[in-house]
């Protein structure tokens, strides 16, 4: 049995920091992709960022530049840290991880960016 969770999200004014954290426990042997989703009302679920083992990472365009994503292999963590925050990047954001020929979710924290 696989789980993550997600902390860190929360309401925060434009231009603002927000640094979420995943955490994943259970059977696992190692980690291969970890990522961050998030999705807006009445939108659909979208990639923000994603990083490799070997430390690749990937970004949205909406999102370059503002977003850095990490990961902690001794501690199966994955981190998102989020500046510049602009009102549109509000959603629900969920971690993802790719181990085990399967991907895993958590089960999302709420980052609300308004003034």
């Amino acid at each position: 049995q696989v789980q993550l969770v997600e902390s860190g999200g929360g309401l925060v004014q434009p231009g603002g920091s927000l640094r979420l954290s995943c955490v994943v426990s259970g059977s696992i042997f190692s980690i291969d992709t970890m990522g961050w989703y998030r999705q807006a009302p009445g939108k659909q679920r979208e990639m923000v960022a994603a990083i490799t083992r070997g430390g690749t990472t990937n970004y949205a365009d909406s999102v370059k530049g503002r977003f850095t994503i990490s990961r902690d292999g001794a501690k199966n963590t994955a981190y998102l840290q989020m500046n510049s925050l602009k009102p549109e990047d509000t959603a629900v954001y969920y971690c993802n991880a790719f181990l085990q020929a399967f991907g895993y979710w958590g089960q999302g924290t709420q980052v609300t960016v308004s003034s």
